[in-house]
């Protein structure tokens, strides 16, 4: 009989509390769930955001929230699940950005804290209590935390400077 290893059961509840919060957010913008305002106005949102076109940007975000999110509850295919959620939170800090940091005054300081914790978690691994450990570690593998990882900057810069490009000056907008 294994002992309990603190490591392991502390990566299981950050990593199931980050991502729940990150599938409760993307369930807002996917379904309108939890008072969110479904994929119509989330696209509608994102358009005026200066994310074109606002529909597939609307669904990049939700489907990066909420599936990475439940792939890291899962601990599955843990470097790809961190990598894509904090792709997705670093949409959301360039549109936080213009506000400071502090989120009381609408700034990026809470999707920061949730990409930086899901990047975290995924370049740390799942740990024991995972199912990328009892797969072993099919979906995560060294390769895959690389590929992830270099993908999701990349796509993630693009869709900033797309954004960034796009917007009049003075014309930011928090949500």
């Amino acid at each position: 009989m294994s002992c309990i290893n603190r490591r392991d059961l502390a990566l299981l509840a950050l990593r199931t509390g980050t991502g729940a919060v990150l599938m409760a957010h993307g369930t807002q913008k996917l379904f309108g769930w939890f008072g969110g305002g479904g994929l119509e106005k989330t696209a509608a949102a994102m358009e005026h955001m200066g994310f074109t076109p606002g529909r597939q940007s609307a669904l990049a975000a939700g489907l990066g929230e909420t599936g990475g999110g439940a792939l890291l509850v899962l601990g599955l295919a843990t470097p790809a699940a961190g990598a894509a959620a904090a792709g997705a939170m670093a949409g959301a800090v360039s549109v936080h950005a213009p506000a400071g940091f502090f989120a009381q005054s609408g700034g990026f300081e809470y999707p920061a804290f949730l990409g930086f914790t899901a990047a975290a978690i995924g370049l740390a691994g799942a740990g024991r209590y995972s199912l990328d450990h009892a797969t072993g570690h099919t979906f995560d593998q060294r390769w895959m935390l690389v590929l992830a990882f270099t993908a999701s900057a990349a796509a993630a810069a693009a869709v900033v400077a797309k954004r960034a490009k796009g917007r009049p000056d003075g014309d930011e907008d928090a949500v």
